[in-house]
């Protein structure tokens, strides 16, 4: 027989349970490297942990290689539909510049619609079931804190006994994604087989570890990279160069979209060096189509389906919630308000969770309040999605009891292709937000060799 996800987890709770002493301890020195690591930054941990990993089957990971195959289809046939569409761009109601830059820039530029991405999705690992929450493009993050997670659960006791017992293997983040960008160079500036490389974003606000572990790869690749403020290049005679003056051939653009228009007037070089084709973006702002939580609202729109055939149409319909404007023009307010249970209240255009919240998160007075609240503002209205948990324990920040930990799988895709997987739970049936309830994981699959069947 073929052992599940649930199935390990069990086997891994019981490594935990037949020595909880030493776990504890072993959770606490895993706590104490992490404060030594480069994820403490900023005077701050910017992940926190538990005790049982994310161990995933190979038969998982072939149905999730399906779900990124599918997926990412029909978000590039959205892309070019919004491209041609103007009824399709109507409902994404983007701001008249981000329009324009979008329409410049793309197909002169653009080798790949969808270079970088993360499919954060909820996936029921018994079932097979499965809802996306959202899609992060711009800025997706996350690969540094797999790889270090990894690194140190070398301290988790259960993790060394479960290793001894099974064949373990992990997804590589980074090396792929340097792979990945190099190739997309090559085909957009093949004169340029070294080209000279900028990661860039606001960097107050940046993940600048993950950054120069990137920068690190790309020079061991025998690329010239450097990490730059967008806000500090500059544009002169049809070349983007970084403050010294440096030429950049092209971005691995870190900067979220909705940052770069909120501060357009800190990035006009950096904007103008991408509508002209004088820089290749790997992260178009075409991205910020799929990006954009209308994404969800626009895909079960009659504009999109005409870009789809019957199943891909049956694919959305199935696995992406349900999601409409939170506006009087297409929601009906009272019925939020009586059934809060059945919806989940998100901006259109932020991200790490910030302003989100859920009908089963709140009582019946704090949700219509929340509601009433942003009724008419930019945000939209989602069916809320089941949830899957299983069992977990947090020995440091918690309480050391188990309880169920809600999953959410973030599979990392590079230029269609899946990558790999960033695990996060959380306690409670709702939102999973880094700055509240959210737990990092590492992740791993075993090999189902003639002893596991």
């Amino acid at each position: 027989m073929r052992f599940s996800e649930r199935d390990y987890n069990e086997e891994f709770r019981a490594l935990v349970e037949s020595d909880l002493e030493a776990n504890r301890i072993g959770a606490t020195t895993i706590r104490e490297n992490l404060e030594r690591s480069p994820l403490w930054y900023d005077g701050r941990l910017t992940i926190e942990t538990l005790q049982v990993p994310k161990i995933l089957t190979e038969t998982t990971v072939a149905d999730l290689k399906r779900i990124v195959r599918v997926a990412h289809a029909i978000f590039v046939k959205i892309i070019r539909a919004y491209l041609r569409d103007e009824s399709l761009r109507r409902r994404f109601a983007f701001d008249p510049e981000l329009e324009e830059l979008i329409l410049a820039s793309t197909l002169e530029n653009a080798t790949s619609l969808l270079p970088m991405a993360r499919f954060d999705v909820f996936y029921h690992e018994d079932s097979r079931d499965f809802y996306f929450c959202e899609v992060n493009t711009d800025g997706t993050s996350g690969m540094n804190d797999d790889r270090i997670l990894r690194e140190l659960f070398i301290s988790n006791p259960a993790f060394q006994e479960f290793r001894r017992l099974h064949t373990l293997e992990h997804f590589e983040l980074f090396g792929s994604w340097i792979a990945t960008f190099m190739r997309l160079c090559s085909r957009r500036i093949p004169q340029k087989p070294r080209p000279g490389v900028a990661i860039v974003d606001f960097l107050d606000r940046a993940t600048l570890r993950e950054f120069e572990e990137f920068a690190r790869r790309f020079q061991i690749a025998g690329v010239d990279c450097e990490i730059c403020d967008v806000r500090e290049l500059r544009y002169e005679n049809g070349t983007l160069l970084d403050r010294r003056g440096r030429s950049i051939d092209a971005v691995y653009r870190r900067a979220v979209t909705h940052d770069l228009m909120e501060r357009r007037d800190e990035v006009r070089p950096f904007l103008g060096a991408v509508r002209d084709g004088a820089v290749f973006p790997v992260g178009g702002l075409c991205t910020q189509i799929v990006h954009s939580k209308r994404f969800f609202y626009a895909l079960h729109t009659e504009e999109a389906r005409r870009a789809l055939t019957s199943e891909e149409i049956a694919f959305v319909e199935e696995h992406f919630p349900l999601t409409t404007p939170f506006h009087p023009d297409f929601c009906d307010l009272d019925e939020v308000l009586r059934n809060k249970d059945r919806y989940i209240l998100k901006p259109t255009d932020l991200y790490a969770s910030k302003g989100v919240f859920a009908g089963v998160e709140n009582d019946e007075s704090g949700w219509e309040q929340k509601a009433r609240a942003v009724y008419g503002a930019d945000y939209i209205c989602q069916r809320f999605c089941p949830l899957y948990q299983t069992p977990n324990v947090d020995f440091v920040g918690g309480d050391g009891e188990w309880s169920g930990y809600t999953n959410m799988l973030g599979l990392f895709v590079y230029d269609g292709e899946f990558a790999g997987v960033l695990s996060r739970q959380a306690q409670g049936n709702a939102v999973i937000a880094s700055f509240r309830n959210e737990r990092t994981i590492p992740t791993y699959f075993i090999r189902e060799n003639d002893d596991e069947t």
